[in-house]
């Protein structure tokens, strides 16, 4: 396996800049998980890794070699895409050894291979069946073993999962932990998905409008967000944001309220207030940090989420653990975590944050 270095990378359509100034180093045997909204770049990038997209600016390393004028071939990556792109008339062995045959490899190797990723995907028993004859899951895992017959420096996914119902999804993110951590090879990860995000990565690259947010484990990004743009996008449901002032006695509430977070320092200039859901407890009446009224309950069992109209600013979200005795039309008070709630001033950037958590 290989490290692979991208080093002010940038690409451009035309007058339409994607991605600038990106660098990234992704260690031997990491996962890397690339995450942001739609159009931030981050399939563009894995797509120039391997090779599919040019480059307009910077230089891509793989195992220490520039790789820029290298055809995808010639790179030693294997990419799992979100379609699974099986060939319908080849039975699951075929698909799997396709790309050995072209190279001309031996035919006794391909098997050698070929029955070695089955056995650690769980094909086995599936390797004379056509695609048409596969549940979703086992046609993904067929795609990904026809990467792992390759043998490459690196494996590339591109939204592996998303035509994967919910039940399956669990099922396959699992597969793909275990595989990383059978193989210990280096794998970067493109997902919409928070839950992959969080569950398989090593490390997070949050990415927004072409550019790098930040960069970290996803309990760094979870709890030490730079930014409030990280803040929002990692965690579902996501942070609650709220305006506020401050001055020498803590930080001012828009419904006249004043709450101390452990953060507070009278040098900050905070403009909004973060709050994640479960950092929230909820108490029947209207006594707390600010009060409401509960307007949806979602009761999932293990949690149940309550959306509260807060007197003066609006909506915010609260989980409570387990079957919360809270309905709709409870007048409810909220007390915020003071260890875990955080500042943003007016650029969005956390005030608490250190350097080696900004991007």
């Amino acid at each position: 396996m290989a490290e692979i270095e991208l080093r002010n990378i940038a690409k451009s359509y035309g007058d339409v800049e994607v991605l600038r100034d990106v660098n990234l180093t992704f260690d031997d045997g990491e996962f890397v998980v690339l995450v942001g909204p739609s159009g931030c770049g981050k399939s563009t990038l894995l797509r120039m890794i391997a090779g599919l997209e040019s480059i307009t600016g910077g230089e891509i390393a793989i195992g220490g070699a520039v790789v820029n004028d290298r055809p995808p071939r010639d790179r030693d990556i294997a990419m799992v895409f979100q379609s699974y792109a099986l060939y319908p008339h080849m039975n699951v062995a075929r698909n799997m050894g396709f790309s050995l045959e072209i190279r001309k490899e031996d035919k006794a190797l391909i098997r050698e291979r070929v029955a070695l990723a089955a056995r650690t995907l769980g094909l086995s028993d599936l390797l004379e069946r056509l695609p048409k004859e596969l549940s979703g899951g086992q046609r993904q895992r067929v795609a990904m073993g026809r990467a792992i017959v390759r043998d490459p420096e690196a494996f590339l996914f591109d939204e592996p999962l998303s035509n994967l119902d919910a039940a399956l999804r669990v099922e396959m993110r699992i597969e793909i932990a275990r595989l990383h951590q059978e193989l210990q090879a280096t794998m970067v990860y493109v997902t919409h998905d928070q839950v992959e995000a969080l569950t398989l990565a090593d490390r997070i690259v949050v990415m927004n409008r072409g550019r790098i947010e930040q960069v970290g484990t996803p309990l760094e990004l979870y709890e030490s967000p730079a930014n409030l743009f990280v803040a929002t996008f990692i965690g579902s449901p996501k942070m609650n944001v709220v305006d506020c002032t401050a001055d020498e006695r803590g930080v001012h509430l828009p419904g006249g309220g004043i709450f101390c977070p452990e953060a507070w320092s009278p040098d900050f200039r905070p403009a909004r207030l973060g709050v994640r859901p479960e950092h929230i407890d909820l108490t029947a009446g209207g006594q707390g940090d600010c009060c409401g009224w509960a307007e949806v309950v979602e009761r999932l069992g293990s949690d149940t989420f309550v959306y509260v109209n807060v007197d003066d600013w609006g909506g915010m979200v609260a989980r409570q653990s387990g079957n919360a005795p809270i309905n709709p039309g409870d007048r409810v008070g909220l007390h915020f975590d003071p260890a875990q709630a955080r500042l943003f001033d007016n650029a969005g950037t956390a005030l608490y944050a250190s350097e080696t958590n900004r991007a």
